[in-house]
């Protein structure tokens, strides 16, 4: 999540944590458990998590993909206290965090994690899969269940119907009408979601996600007609109509409706980038059953669907549809796609860096 760094410090447990041997004990067949069966099934699981009592996640803003209801939820079912810290860290500081308290009460005991964050740090994850792990598709796991991608959307165009006409495509930004008007959410260089939006333009420019040369381009012209504004586009920008066009995710575009109900989101046709983020438990989770549950809780029809609420597309949701167990009224709602969408490779995504940090100063500025 490219967001900036909370002050908040990392949560620390409640004093009246059990002994350390005692939570060694319960602990020590969680630790190294890559399935529920491992402990003895599900509810083996469960008990063992409410005896630990806690989980610490970390990274994960309330008005994020539903993750303020999806904490809510689980504390409520299991009677876990959850320890939420750094709210608006990003992906880098939930691995800094995990470095920086490891062994102590406080660490993470779970990730949500950009993919390319994910993929440097492989080694500080546990391997677990989740009851329902068969339905996610094999290119979005590890198969080991190492890491695991949990929800993600497409990149998108959010606009104000209110002040600016529906675009149809990319090129339609170019025009006249939009001058002063379109916002890309952050630095390319350095932002997850302005980086996808140069892939998707490059999708749509006869380009490619590892060849995002016509991607650059498409953003060249853009400045060069007056219609990219220097401007991090946020919720207070939106509403007050300093930024009426925003290139970002379909789910971040779409939650904005709630607060501006003139506010419409479209994926363009042949521009269908896919991002999903990565749940990973730690290694050293101070919490280890708990960490686990998260994961069986995430990964079910309920937490999936809580996902779908908050506008994410759950990893789930293909096999939850045939199955009859999405929710219909949300699914349905969910912004149209028209094309086969493009999930980059972590190696796609490597070479499309090294041409955006060389070019994109020069081109776009």
């Amino acid at each position: 999540m490219a967001v900036a760094l909370a002050a908040t410090t990392v949560a620390a447990v409640a004093a009246c944590s059990p002994p350390e041997k005692e939570a060694e004990a319960s602990g020590s067949g969680a630790a190294s458990a890559t399935s529920a069966a491992d402990l003895g099934g599900i509810d083996k699981l469960v008990e063992a998590a409410k005896a630990e009592g806690q989980l610490n996640v970390i990274a994960l803003p309330p008005n994020w993909a539903n993750y303020g209801e999806l904490i809510k939820t689980f504390g409520d079912k299991y009677g876990i206290k959850v320890n939420s810290a750094q709210p608006d860290a990003s992906s880098q500081d939930e691995i800094n965090a995990a470095n920086q308290l490891k062994g102590q009460d406080g660490a993470p005991d779970v990730f949500d994690l950009g993919a390319s964050v994910a993929a440097a740090n492989t080694a500080m994850f546990a391997p677990y899969k989740v009851a329902t792990f068969g339905d996610i598709p094999d290119n979005l796991k590890d198969a080991n269940g190492t890491w695991v991608n949990d929800y993600g959307g497409y990149m998108s165009v959010g606009y104000d119907s209110a002040k600016v006409p529906a675009p149809a495509s990319l090129e339609d930004l170019l025009k006249p009408e939009y001058k002063g008007k379109v916002a890309l959410n952050g630095d390319p260089t350095q932002a997850g979601s302005a980086f996808g939006a140069v892939q998707a333009a490059s999708l749509g420019n006869g380009g490619t996600v590892a060849d995002i040369a016509p991607g650059v381009e498409y953003f060249g012209k853009l400045k060069k007609a007056g219609n990219l504004l220097p401007v991090d586009p946020d919720s207070a920008s939106i509403q007050s109509g300093q930024t009426p066009v925003v290139f970002d995710w379909d789910y971040l575009n779409a939650a904005e409706a709630t607060k501006l109900k003139t506010w419409k989101t479209f994926v363009p046709s042949g521009s269908v980038l896919g991002s999903y983020y990565v749940q990973a438990i730690s290694k050293d989770a101070p919490h280890p059953a708990a960490a686990r549950l998260w994961q069986e809780f995430l990964y079910s029809d309920e937490g999936q669907n809580l996902w779908l609420k908050g506008g994410a597309r759950p990893v789930r949701q293909d096999a939850m549809a045939k199955a009859g167990t999405i929710d219909k009224a949300l699914f349905d709602a969910l912004p149209k796609v028209d094309g086969t969408p493009v999930v980059p490779t972590e190696e796609e995504t490597g070479k499309a860096k090294e041409y955006l940090s060389a070019n994109w100063a020069k081109t776009v500025g």
